[in-house]
């Protein structure tokens, strides 16, 4: 493969400023929480990212798209009481998502749609901080017979949003009903009119804020008093005179704990409110503080960059066991830190932190000091840039603003390693088209035709398309009129598909919407779009079902993540993130003749139904499916026949096809005649191209589905999760996606994150297990030492191998830090010695992995499925293609009639990796302009594989505000 290293996109990540999970902690779960746990990331754009744990994987599920001169400066989730339907089963209340930013607006999200659903503004001033009621305790069993005590429950269970404004008004916003609404003034703005900083709640009738002037007020919810006063007293000699406390929270046996502009962290006594100890830790303000669930640890982060944890000291009096001391800091951030989240079950508890610098950072908390800290990504999760292979043009989005680049191609000097200015040229690019949108909606989708030739970007509120044409050196970028009712449709998702003919709208409800491309009669005439939309709709799940872990969420599972055209664009695809599959396929063939929309009888047809619940919807979607140009779009017949994915899709693309299928017209319809009785015939034949389509989850698990039988293909029955190598599973940066290469007699396909790139062949069967792999693998890029195999017993286990295995039970943060490095409590190996003789110890390890009963299980289900794998492959050798492209007779295969191909494909490496490059924004293909489609007779000297331009984003050549380096000095 040759790559272009790529560093000229100007994305520009946004800083991080509000941190918020979906539930509370809860130490006595047995689990690591609820399944529909969430975390909420409020950037400096506008931008709402929606991440999920996911057993420690973090991947970024969503994103709920900002605007201009949009800040998200705050985030709370709240959580619907819950109900009890009519057989008595108990259904979780619906969790809301609310965000502030310097505005006088609470605004409340829909995560369906990702649009907001709600916004609850007043007459008081900007909104600098906001705080959720915690819930009452509920009771056991609910109390029917006695009215008043139930209704006393369901209004302990409804949460009230506490808002601080920049005039020193506290206003109080219920939330009952599915409803924002304004409920009172808690307290009304002084003469001084001090901003209030911060809130939390001590309990569920008592606020306490933390002000601009030295002062923290505690607040009594029910009578709107004020109980008392706690000034921190002057600000330091030579600074300002007041004291800015910029955050408070509250432990759960009252203890309160408040950071300040002076770097000073204080704990003040939860029931007489008096000042119990102070520690000046950081060199400059305190932005945030988090404290445990026990009550036993709290961490803090500021503008030094400092992360700095305290724990209680244990004592014999009261006295001593409320002490705190600082135990360590660090510096995980390279910049300020602003936001502060923490969650605890009982097998998992972790801090995520984040600022200036863009990147979440996960804290283990419970294994502070023995586990390191891991970065999550800045980058999108899906890649915001897009190709047009033929043409060497690169697209990229974000914001407002889409830039296209021309890539200059190499030389046969270069390729050979000769680089010089006249092969390569002055920068290897150019800049040649910049679109600006105006409005002030941030673009959620752009794509760019195969040819170059057409670009679609839309945001929530509108739609364009633009032609693009060749002009000089330059793109002249000429705006289609649309319809209205298209132009203002807005969309999640833009698709355009291979062969130009379709544009695809995934709108904010998550329905789908196909467009007829109709092309100009000449490259200088813009395309045209028929108003006519063909109207799909997906299979009918049962998402609601009793006892459901993800009905908190409600439709938001259902949520559209992926779409994907096949090859020869007559199959699509969608994925949500519960992982559902819906496809359609297209049948007839174009009719440029057939101008109206129009059933194949000749009669007006309507769009396709919105309902899917009776048995008799695929036949009258049928009967009904709207007709273009001869074509129309039905559900795939083998539809239900997919299987439901065990994790959201991450990757989702169909294998391209190594040959054309197109055929000769007749009258602008293959194989179907006019006759009196039909003049505008229509073909019902289904696609025969390529229809596989590879599938990558969040968990790294890899599937491949023949989607016209909706069965799982060849490859990957031979090939299961357990075949994947233990490194990918391993890995903890999720894809992000994938190229393809199948020129050449190639079945490769290339996937990457954004630290890493795997390729694996798909010709080629993947050793049955690790173990059994004895080909040297590459490790950056270069030739290394044979892996060592894995020793799956916890006697052989060392830390400090630098293969070690992923613990089974997983904070999600990075890996075990070696002894030697170690700096907090005790070793985590002892040495037990019986008798006199100290030379016969044994080492015993402290947080050795319990339940060996689920590793003998484990052990028992991947001998079964290496049995069945070996069955398959035998099966396939005995009476198919064998993996090395022969028949069982020994004769080549119909699509492999080279020898010495056959021999070099046999010699390849099953799967291939690297870490060299990072961060990858994105990887698209590049081809050669003088390309033709017959390049599988090629010269076989030539170079092989196919030619990538990989973007790169490193965080350094991000422009950042200047940073704090001590003795309030800044410094750029």
């Amino acid at each position: 493969m040759d790559i272009h290293r790529c560093r000229f996109v100007p994305y520009k990540p946004s800083a991080i400023n509000a941190l918020a999970f979906s539930h509370p902690s809860n130490p006595t779960a047995p689990s690591k929480g609820s399944a529909d746990l969430r975390l909420a990331i409020g950037r400096a754009n506008g931008d709402i990212e929606i991440w999920n744990p996911l057993k420690g994987a973090w991947y970024q599920e969503s994103v709920l798209r900002g605007g201009k001169d949009r800040s998200i400066e705050g985030l709370v989730w709240i959580q619907d009481p819950a109900e009890t339907d009519r057989h008595g089963y108990k259904i979780p209340g619906k969790l809301r998502l609310f965000s502030i930013g310097y505005s006088t607006a609470v605004t409340e999200w829909n995560l369906a749609s990702a649009r907001p659903l709600r916004h609850s503004a007043g007459n008081y001033g900007e909104i600098w901080c906001m705080a959720a009621q915690p819930k009452g305790p509920a009771s056991r069993k609910p109390t029917r017979e006695n009215k008043e005590d139930a209704a006393k429950e369901d209004e302990s269970q409804t949460q009230s949003i506490a808002v601080g404004c920049a005039d020193g008004a506290i206003v109080i916003l219920n939330t009952a009903d599915d409803d924002l609404q304004f409920t009172r003034i808690l307290a009304r703005p002084a003469k001084k009119k001090s901003r209030v900083l911060s809130l939390t709640f001590q309990n569920r009738h008592t606020i306490i804020a933390g002000h601009a002037d030295s002062t923290i007020r505690i607040y009594n919810v029910r009578n709107a008093q004020q109980v008392r006063n706690m000034t921190l007293g002057a600000g330091p000699r030579n600074g300002p005179k007041e004291i800015l406390v910029w955050s408070v929270k509250c432990m759960n046996d009252g203890t309160i704990v408040s950071g300040d502009s002076t770097g000073t962290v204080s704990f003040w006594d939860g029931k007489g409110y008096t000042l119990l100890q102070r520690i000046q830790s950081h060199e400059a303000d305190i932005l945030e503080i988090a404290v445990s669930a026990d009550g036993q640890s709290v961490f803090s982060g500021g503008m030094d960059r400092r992360t700095t944890l305290y724990k209680r000291t244990s004592g014999s009096g009261s006295a001593e066991s409320n002490r705190w001391a600082q135990i360590t800091h660090q510096r995980m951030h390279k910049h300020d830190v602003k936001a502060i989240a923490t969650f605890e079950t009982r097998t998992i508890s972790v801090l995520v932190s984040g600022g200036l610098d863009t990147s979440p950072i996960v804290v283990p908390i419970k294994e502070f000091g023995r586990e390191n800290h891991r970065a999550l990504s800045y980058l999108p999760q899906q890649p915001i840039i897009k190709s047009a292979p033929r043409r060497r043009l690169m697209m990229s989005w974000w914001d407002r603003e889409v830039n296209i680049w021309r890539i200059s191609p190499r030389s046969e000097q270069a390729i050979e390693g000769v680089h010089s200015a006249k092969s390569i040229g002055p920068q290897g690019r150019t800049l040649i088209a910049k679109v600006l949108l105006k409005g002030e909606e941030s673009i959620t989708s752009a794509d760019l035709s195969t040819d170059g030739t057409i670009l679609a970007v839309s945001t929530m509120a509108e739609l364009k398309l633009f032609h693009l044409r060749q002009k000089g050196d330059s793109l002249r970028v000429q705006k289609v009129e649309l319809p209205s009712e298209i132009s203002k449709l807005g969309a999640k998702l833009t698709y355009l598909s291979p062969d130009r003919r379709w544009l695809a709208v995934i709108k904010a409800t998550n329905s789908i919407h196909l467009y007829r491309i109709k092309q100009g009669e000449n490259p200088k005439q813009a395309p045209q779009i028929l108003p006519k939309a063909v109207n799909l709709t997906r299979l009918a799940r049962d998402n609601m079902k009793r006892k459901s872990k993800l009905e908190s969420l409600g439709i938001y599972n259902r949520h559209i993540s992926h779409f994907a055209f096949s090859a020869d664009s007559r199959i699509l695809a969608v994925a949500d993130i519960s992982g559902y599959l819906d496809t359609w396929v297209l049948e007839g063939h174009e009719d440029l003749m057939q101008e109206d929309d129009k059933k194949p009888n000749g009669a007006q047809s309507t769009s396709s139904s919105s309902s899917a619940d009776d048995s008799d919807t695929d036949s009258d979607e049928e009967e009904h499916a709207t007709v273009l140009l001869g074509q129309h779009w039905i559900r795939n017949p083998a539809a239900s026949l997919l299987i439901k994915l065990p994790a959201a899709p991450l990757t989702l693309s169909f294998r391209p096809s190594s040959t054309s299928s197109d055929e000769p017209l007749t009258n602008g319809n293959r194989g179907v005649h006019p006759t009196r009785h039909t003049p505008h015939p229509h073909s019902h034949e289904l696609p025969a191209g390529e229809d596989r389509l590879f599938v990558l989850t969040a968990e790294n698990q890899i599937y491949e589905f023949n989607v016209l039988s909706g069965k799982m293909s060849d490859w990957s029955r031979r090939n299961p999760t357990s075949s994947l190598p233990r490194a990918f599973r391993d890995l903890r940066d999720r894809a992000m996606g994938a190229v393809w290469d199948v020129k050449r007699q190639n079945e490769r396909i290339w996937l990457y994150g954004v630290n890493w790139l795997w390729m694996f062949d798909l010709s080629r069967d993947l050793p049955a297990s690790e173990e059994k792999c004895t080909e040297p693998q590459t490790l950056n890029g270069e030739n290394g030492t044979k892996r060592r195999k894995r020793k799956r017993e916890n006697d052989h286990y060392h830390e400090d191998d630098a293969f070690t295995r992923r613990p089974k039970h997983d904070t999600g943060a990075g890996s075990t830090v070696r002894k030697s490095e170690q700096h907090l409590g005790i070793s985590r190996e002892v040495r037990k010695i019986e008798g006199t003789e100290a030379h016969g110890g044994q080492l015993i390890r402290l947080d050795r992995e319990p339940s060996p009963a689920a590793d003998d299980e484990d052990n028992i289900d991947l001998a079964a499925e290496s049995a069945l794998v070996h069955l398959r492959r035998k099966g396939e050798e005995e009476h198919g293609v064998s993996d090395d492209g022969q028949l069982a007779n020994g004769e080549a295969s119909a699509h492999d009639d080279k020898p010495m191909a056959r021999r070099a494909r046999k010699d390849r490496l099953p799967y291939w990796h690297t870490f060299k490059y990072r961060p990858i924004l994105g990887i698209v293909p590049l081809e050669s302009e003088t390309a033709d489609e017959g390049d599988a007779d090629a010269d076989e000297e030539a170079p092989r594989g196919i030619e990538v331009a990989l973007v790169e984003r490193p965080l350094w050549d991000v422009d950042l505000p200047p940073q704090f380096h001590g003795n309030r000095e800044w410094n750029t």
